[in-house]
């Protein structure tokens, strides 16, 4: 049996995912978690072969779950389940380390053939992710998206600005100081050419980052 993690804030969504899985005969589910923080404590100690990790998760998020993962148990394969099919995403994500990439509309239909292949040593990609990081690199013949000069922690507070979180909430989020997120507040204004958070959230909107 493919001993599963799943990693998902949504209770719903996880019990829709569990359904999917457990309706296989060579899979089980060994642990869900709300949280990234939940998720690398339940690795440790149920020991999954695959490691399904929303990337969009309260305070650790996870791309940074996905790094720790990869330090802490390297031999784990991790396959991101997200809304996003942008290809900024996939990008980071398989940077990160993940073993494979679907999307939450793609799940039920290609949810259990990703686990199977990330748990044979193989790697996989949703339609909509191939297809995104397909037309990314084809525009990138041309130039960079303003997406590309933004560090991992730079989207995670563009994500926390733009959803109306202040500097103190966003501090205690990523265990970070007040001064630090003003920093990146500051960085973001500038690497974006933008004048304020109002422009900020317009930003993260366009781009997806958050849902309205």
């Amino acid at each position: 049996m493919i001993k599963v993690l799943l990693a998902e804030d949504h209770s719903i969504v996880r019990a829709g995912l569990r359904r999917i899985v457990e309706e296989t005969d060579d899979m089980v589910v060994v642990a869900e978690a709300a949280s990234g923080e939940e998720a690398i404590v339940q690795a440790g100690t149920t020991l999954p072969d695959v490691a399904v990790i929303d990337i969009s998760m309260p305070g650790m998020d996870g791309l940074e779950v996905i790094s720790r993962l990869e330090c802490d148990f390297p031999k784990l394969p991790v396959l991101v389940l997200t809304m996003h099919e942008e290809a900024q995403y996939a990008v980071r994500a398989i940077n990160a380390g993940a073993s494979g990439y679907v999307t939450k509309r793609s799940a039920p239909e290609e949810l259990v053939k990703a686990i199977r292949k990330v748990y044979n040593g193989g790697r996989f990609l949703c339609d909509a992710a191939a297809e995104a990081l397909a037309l990314h690199m084809a525009a990138g013949k041309g130039g960079i998206s303003p997406m590309d000069c933004l560090s991992n922690r730079e989207i995670q507070v563009l994500r926390c600005l733009a959803l109306g979180q202040n500097n103190h909430e966003i501090a205690d989020n990523y265990n970070i100081s007040i001064k630090t997120v003003d920093t990146y507040r500051s960085r973001l204004l500038n690497k974006l050419n933008l004048r304020n958070n109002a422009e900020l959230s317009r930003f993260a909107i366009q781009n997806r980052l958050i849902d309205i």
